[in-house]
């Protein structure tokens, strides 16, 4: 059977106009997460259907309305090469900070003590050495924020290196260069699908490493039974890393609950600079190799019939800034007061941090259903935080707040609903307990920021 064309257009064009009548019919209705489903509800069933209001509404918004990305790159742009050429000279120097409009730059809000909070951080970040722990989810990986931060920082105030590594890596490790042998296993307290160790002896910075298989009784009979095993890691210089980064001369290992006697041997360039046996005595402690000049290939070689837990390498200057990137995937920020509080308190009081650095939130904006949960969830959060602070007296702590995240909602990408109401609540409970707050999201430009990009991407002209 053919059909002439003008009865396909009709067709084509009669079926679009009764799919357009039936969004008259089509209603809306409110969640209980505060979004709102077009379609059509019978009981708990929905068949989903926009309206016409939105079908035909203009999502164009006025573009003075809208706070421009481009505004925000261009009013730091002279500083950022101030501070670009800060980091290639010998020293450090305060760049010129009237080169930008401060009235567009989203400012820390501090906590009631305002001026006894900075000028304690002024006097931890001046200190002969200052180590700042960055905890976050994954958008820590890659050290691409603390990478940034890090640079900055030791451009003004001193230090190189990149501070921790993983021994184990599941992401993308730009700031440094560590290898190991193929028998290393990661094992990530913040990590749900891992079965926890029953000691939780996961250090300060969440994860272990491994090289054997752990047992949770060990006596002579079974250490009678198991041969030595021999494990690796290589460390290089990163080629594609900031340049103070690729300094470094004290390098730590640090490992505990070790129960059996482990033998470590260092070499650089095939020279051995270090030979010790790790103490088996189950406590944290920490392996320290001081070099006089940034090693080119240095090699640490471990032997043993049960391979401590190691909770990774920090990669240091010898004074100055130094920034520790942990990145936490999936992580929310309280699984820290779950962890052995004995065993967090003996790192840190060896890492001695002089800045904590927490930015969480962003895992948690797509399942929190009302504002009672908002609140619950910032209230875990304030615990976990504070367990952590206890652990060092002096430590300045910082906050960063979740950015702008859209959802699909009826077609359209939209800000999650309760992510204004989650920042804000968050900012409250920061201030109200001594915490210093920075809002990504407000500096994104909030809600309308992301309509900006969007057409931005999708726009032809």
């Amino acid at each position: 059977m053919r059909y002439s064309p003008f009865k396909i257009v009709f067709y084509i064009v009669a079926t679009l106009l009764v799919l357009l009548g039936v969004t008259f019919l089509s209603s809306s209705k409110k969640l209980n997460n505060d979004k709102t489903q077009e379609g059509f509800f019978i009981g708990d069933i929905n068949i989903k259907f926009p309206t016409h209001h939105s079908f035909l509404d203009d999502q164009s918004e006025n573009p003075s309305k809208i706070k421009s990305l481009d505004s925000i790159v261009n009013n730091i742009e002279g500083l950022v090469k101030d501070l670009d050429k800060n980091a290639t000279e010998s020293t450090s120097k305060i760049p010129d900070f009237t080169k930008i409009d401060t009235s567009k730059v989203q400012r820390i809000k501090y906590p009631n003590n305002k001026k006894a909070f900075l000028d304690e951080l002024r006097e931890n970040l001046q200190s002969g050495r200052s180590r700042i722990i960055h905890y976050g989810d994954s958008q820590l990986e890659g050290d691409r924020i603390s990478g940034y931060l890090r640079n900055r920082l030791q451009g003004l105030y001193g230090g190189s290196g990149p501070g921790f590594v993983p021994i184990v890596q599941v992401y993308q490790q730009i700031s440094a260069n560590v290898t190991h042998s193929d028998n290393w296993t990661r094992h990530a307290y913040f990590d749900p699908t891992q079965e926890k160790f029953f000691h939780k002896k996961y250090g300060a910075y969440t994860s272990l490493s491994r090289f054997t298989e752990a047992y949770e009784t060990v006596d002579s009979l079974l250490l009678d039974s198991l041969k030595l095993q021999k494990a690796t890691i290589t460390i290089g210089i990163p080629t594609r890393s900031y340049g103070l980064l690729r300094t470094f001369t004290k390098i730590g290992l640090h490992y505990g609950h070790a129960v059996a006697p482990t033998t470590v041997k260092v070499y650089n360039d095939g020279v051995l600079v270090k030979s010790e046996n790790l103490i088996a005595d189950g406590l944290y402690h920490k392996l320290a190799i001081d070099l006089a000049t940034t090693p080119s290939n240095l090699k640490i070689e471990l032997e043993s019939k049960i391979s401590p837990d190691f909770y990774g390498l920090t990669l240091d200057g010898k004074s100055g800034i130094s920034l520790d990137n942990v990145a936490m995937r999936g992580s929310s920020g309280t699984v820290f007061a779950g962890s052995n509080s004995g065993n967090f308190q003996q790192m840190y009081q060896q890492l001695q941090p002089k800045l904590l650095i927490f930015q969480y939130g962003g895992n948690s904006v797509p399942y929190l259903k009302d504002s009672l949960e908002v609140k619950e969830y910032a209230s875990y959060l304030k615990n976990h935080i504070n367990w952590v602070k206890r652990k060092s007296a002096t430590a300045s702590v910082i906050f960063i707040g979740p950015s702008d995240m859209t959802t699909n909602e009826n077609g359209q990408m939209k800000t999650y609903p309760l992510l204004p109401y989650l920042n804000k609540t968050l900012e409250a409970m920061c201030i109200e307990n001594g915490i210093a707050f920075w809002s990504m999201y407000d500096a994104m430009g909030r809600k309308k920021c992301h309509a900006a990009l969007g057409r931005s991407r999708f726009s032809s002209k």
